[in-house]
């Protein structure tokens, strides 16, 4: 029986999620995704993610794959019309999102909270039916990270930046930052799973202020291990306000130990802001040069 591979792009409000990853008897992204899916497709299905996040951590644009024989694809858009592949994965996001919308709406109301129609904290945005060699995890060439703070805060703003009571200094942080830039062990900003590499390549570590006058730290690298984009913003932090000279992150990176691990941001922080592919004619290769990667320093962290 021949498969499809579907990939799906999304995002979420992490607030009132404990992260990404499927877990028993709690409410996460990868849940609530599966369970949809399995709604319309009457089989249970399991997706691979670009990126897991953390409980409480946002996401504006995750990527996800997944695949589907011809049976449970012929499920998944009962009666549908002419188009093909497309018009049945656009068909597809509709009816994920109606049930996504159901499932938040019934538990606000639960909670006594009134919610408008179509209101949901997780949303698909496109569905479409690639090549098997994409793999959303794999095929890869990085992710791109925002966390965001506030050192004039906003109450309406409160759920996805986090809020400092002194003013930070963003030229002694960029240049702190600077020095953790390139492939390194980040060991000491990392929260190390058992058989699993911390060695990552830090493409940008940059804070900047919006128009808003928020500080927004942007994040770049080829992949990230657990909470590793907090625990760089974590060290950055107290050099912004001056606790810390601007050489703290570089000791932390050179001591390369969980012993004098930088300290870790608040979780509600962080947004993922989006996934780099390749041209879909180097996905295959992307994913097994990223594999082999990952196999040479034990398996991936991220």
């Amino acid at each position: 029986m021949s498969a499809r591979r579907l990939r799906l792009d999304l995002g979420y409000d992490g607030t009132d999620f404990r992260g990404w990853a499927a877990q028993p008897g709690l409410r996460t992204v990868q849940g609530e995704i599966e369970a949809a899916l399995a709604m319309v497709s009457r089989e249970d299905v399991v997706t691979t993610v670009a990126g897991r996040t953390d409980a409480g951590v946002h996401a504006r644009h995750q990527v996800c794959h997944l695949d589907v024989d011809d049976e449970v694809w012929a499920r998944l858009v009962p009666r549908r019309g002419p188009g093909g592949e497309e018009a049945t994965a656009s068909l597809l996001v509709r009816r994920l999102n109606k049930i996504l919308s159901g499932r938040y709406g019934e538990r606000a109301r639960a909670r006594g909270v009134a919610v408008a129609h179509g209101t949901c904290d997780v949303r698909i945005y496109s569905a479409a039916v690639v090549d098997p060699s994409f793999d959303a995890r794999f095929s890869a060439l990085g992710r791109r990270y925002a966390y965001r703070v506030s050192d004039r805060p906003e109450p309406l703003r409160r759920w996805d930046r986090l809020w400092v009571d002194s003013a930070l200094d963003e030229d002694a942080m960029n240049e702190a930052g600077a020095a953790l830039l390139g492939e390194h062990d980040f060991l000491g900003f990392c929260r190390p799973r058992e058989g699993a590499t911390t060695i990552r390549t830090l493409r940008t570590l940059r804070a900047e202020r919006d128009f808003e006058g928020t500080l927004v730290f942007t994040v770049e690298a080829d992949a990230f291990c657990h909470s590793m984009v907090r625990s760089l913003v974590g060290a950055l932090l107290p050099v912004g306000r001056g606790a810390r000279d601007v050489g703290y992150p570089a000791r932390i990176l050179r001591a390369c130990s969980r012993r004098e691990a930088a300290p870790v941001a608040p979780a509600h922080g962080l947004t993922l802001e989006g996934v780099d592919y390749p041209d879909p004619t180097q996905w295959a290769a992307r994913a097994s040069q990223t594999r082999a990667r990952r196999d040479s320093c034990c398996s991936d962290g991220g």
